[in-house]
């Protein structure tokens, strides 16, 4: 039987359905249309899930979509009030025009007839992106944990599904997820409460600790794993809130102290170094591609008050690691200093290919997702010079962000939009370290962002669905019998 062409079958398809108006006359607007959300000129991964949208401040009565792949092939999609492209038949235009462009053609119809918008185009990027995403969705309220847990989400798609919920157990928070290397097979997750624990589960085997210990901080907290699978890094941090009495800023989020711990799954040790336990600040470390070098941020240590509280701040710091003994170097060298640019550091991620580090840089403090003027920056490795990422940038918060597998995309939370929730945007990056206009995370019904009352934390690549079972956990969680890391300290 002869082949029949896809895009033949769907014309047919839609030719014979008899439901489409016809764009009559359109009288021609020379700008591109104002699209919820705003998917102009992006560049999107041959798999990413349909770029659904309506229009941000258009009234009309019908909209008018066709989307045209310069290889290969046409979606065309009417809505009344959004557009919702068929999900086989964006997933194969897509496929058919990887590494190139597609062109969209947008009409409305209101009272007064069609009118007919600039075509945009949208780039399909030869680079693949991984299978999903992870995030904590969390209300942003400061004393209570609410409704939150941990999701995974399929991005080819818009299936997602919970890793855990706080229903699960009482007064339960979960934070701090991550994996190795985005892969789910090696993961942490941390869980506060009267039941609280470290999940550590790797190749299917789970087991809860206790991380907090007499010569420690607090418990193990901004989890990092080493590429071997044979450390994490943590910090340990004495952590305080406040509230502002400035209109424009909520709330402020620092520590009284903090400290670097590397935890050795083989022996069960927590391991340290003078140059990492000091009197002054010391926290989110991460682990460099080859394993050889902890990234870390440092800041001299003062007491916090209402009127010195801006004067914290980070500098950019790296420690030689050995993952053969588990030791640290004994110099710390300084990548970029506070001192010297006024500015403080936090979130450093190195991309898997060793060519770059992320960070993000705030006027000062810690936490700096409360922080309106956050910022992502891109420091080159091979020659130290950085610089602010403007393509991504907004005039609101950039916060934490994260690598895809093959250091092609980031991942990047910001409160642009409503200033009030964190919301995941993804951007490519080029051999020439080019980046591309982010894009917001898609949803099935594009107008779900301006109903949703959680925020999306910490958002995290995984090459593969998380698997946990939820049962295990449970009965684990409140056996209360987790098992103690010990501390060994080290050079």
């Amino acid at each position: 039987m002869k082949k029949i062409d896809f895009y033949f079958l769907t014309s047919l398809m839609i030719l014979f359905a008899g439901c489409r108006e016809t764009v009559q006359s359109p009288v021609q607007i020379n700008e591109y249309p104002k699209l919820y959300p705003d998917y102009t000129e992006v560049t999107v991964p041959a798999t990413i899930a349909p770029l659904n949208f309506t229009l941000a401040t258009e009234e009309f009565d019908a909209i008018d979509v066709v989307v045209t792949g310069k290889q290969k092939g046409t979606v065309h999609v009417q809505g009344k009030e959004i557009i919702q492209f068929p999900e086989k038949a964006w997933r194969q235009l897509l496929s058919d025009n990887k590494g190139s462009d597609l062109e969209a053609l947008v009409s409305i119809r209101s009272k007064d007839g069609w009118k007919q918008y600039k075509p945009f185009p949208i780039h399909v990027s030869p680079y693949p992106i991984d299978y999903g995403l992870t995030y904590r969705m969390i209300a942003p309220g400061y004393e209570v944990y609410s409704k939150m847990g941990i999701y995974w989400r399929n991005l080819s798609n818009f299936e997602q599904r919970p890793i855990v919920e706080n229903t699960l157990i009482p007064n339960m928070c979960v934070n701090c997820h991550a994996f190795n290397q985005n892969n789910p097979a090696q993961m942490n997750l941390h869980i506060r409460g009267e039941y609280g624990a470290t999940m550590l589960q790797v190749n299917g085997n789970m087991q809860l600790f206790n991380t907090k210990t007499d010569s420690t901080i607090s418990a193990c907290v901004y989890p990092y794993w080493h590429p071997s699978g044979k450390y994490i890094a943590y910090s340990v941090n004495a952590t305080k809130q406040v509230f502002h009495a400035i209109r424009d800023e909520r709330i402020e989020v620092f520590d009284d102290a903090s400290d670097i711990v590397v935890y050795d799954l083989e022996h069960n040790q927590l391991l340290s170094s003078p140059s990492v336990k000091t009197e002054d600040f010391e926290t989110f470390p991460v682990f460099s591609p080859d394993g050889k070098t902890l990234y870390f941020c440092s800041a001299t240590k003062q007491t916090i008050s209402q009127t010195n509280y801006k004067n914290t701040k980070y500098s950019l710091c790296k420690i030689a690691f050995d993952p053969a003994t588990g030791t640290f170097g004994d110099r710390i060298d300084t990548l970029i200093s506070a001192a010297q640019t006024g500015k403080s550091i936090t979130f450093p991620r190195p991309s898997f290919d060793g060519k770059y580090l992320m960070f993000t840089q705030s006027d000062y403090g810690t936490f700096s997702i409360w922080h309106r003027e956050a910022d992502l920056y891109l420091m080159d490795l091979s020659d130290g010079t950085y610089r602010p990422l403007q393509e991504v940038n907004s005039d609101d918060t950039e916060s934490f962000h994260d690598w895809s597998s093959n250091s092609r995309w980031f991942v990047f939370s910001s409160r642009r939009g409503d200033g009030l929730y964190t919301r995941p945007h993804f951007a490519s990056i080029d051999d020439n370290g080019l980046v591309t206009k982010p894009f917001l995370l898609p949803q099935k019904d594009p107008r779900f962002y301006n109903d949703c009352l959680f925020s999306y934390n910490v958002p995290e690549f995984i090459i593969a669905p998380v698997k946990v079972s939820v049962g295990e956990l449970e009965k684990k969680l409140l056996a209360k019998k987790p098992k103690q890391m010990v501390y060994e300290g080290g050079n």
